[in-house]
């Protein structure tokens, strides 16, 4: 009875740190759109003119979170979708995705060289996971890096101490990341439309 009431409890404060997380992206998201709007219009910033700087920064800021733990998701994950309401999305996606997987390499070599992460190992259902990324390998890091919930980290972790090849580690972590990135793209360009008269 003890351990039903534990699991529930464990389930609705995953279940409510994950609604934080998406109330922090989509406010955080808002909040640069429009700091970046007031930039344009104060200081004479063309958005083509910029264009190489913001691809750099989504890049770079993808890249950095991906590879380290200490970094929010939903850092590089805001600026990606603000920079999508004002270049390619498409593009956007692409560059965060490429980004995205060249960081989890950081994981990858975590678990080939045998490190481990307690706060990952102590992750709910790890055990499980575990056995499902030895059994089906590049296929599971595919639907691992497709799916929001899940921190990524084990997954590189496993495929890393499976001494899995890194190309059939990086190119279903990519394949993953990119529909999933492109989404968040356009859901933030669509999410604009959304917003009341008086924030324009």
């Amino acid at each position: 009875m003890a351990n039903s009431i534990n699991t529930k409890k464990k389930r609705q404060k995953r279940w409510l740190k994950l609604a934080i997380y998406a109330v922090a992206l989509i406010a955080l998201s808002i909040g640069l759109y429009y700091v970046l709007q007031y930039l344009q219009a104060h200081f004479d910033i063309t958005t083509k003119g910029i264009a190489p700087i913001v691809y750099l920064l989504v890049f770079a800021t993808t890249l950095i979170c991906n590879a380290s733990i200490i970094f929010p998701v939903y850092f590089y994950m805001s600026i990606m979708m603000t920079a999508a309401t004002n270049w390619d999305p498409v593009l956007i996606a692409l560059t965060a995705s490429i980004a995205g997987a060249l960081g989890e390499i950081v994981g990858y070599y975590a678990g080939r060289l045998g490190k481990k992460i307690v706060s990952v190992e102590n992750t709910p259902g790890y055990t499980r996971i575990a056995a499902w990324m030895n059994r089906y390998g590049p296929l599971a890091v595919f639907l691992f890096s497709l799916q929001p919930v899940l921190p990524f980290d084990i997954a590189g972790l496993i495929s890393g101490a499976a001494k899995m090849p890194l190309w059939k580690f990086l190119i279903p972590c990519w394949a993953g990341k990119f529909p999933k990135y492109l989404l968040l793209c356009y859901f933030s360009v669509g999410i604009l439309h959304f917003l009341p008269p008086w924030f324009n």
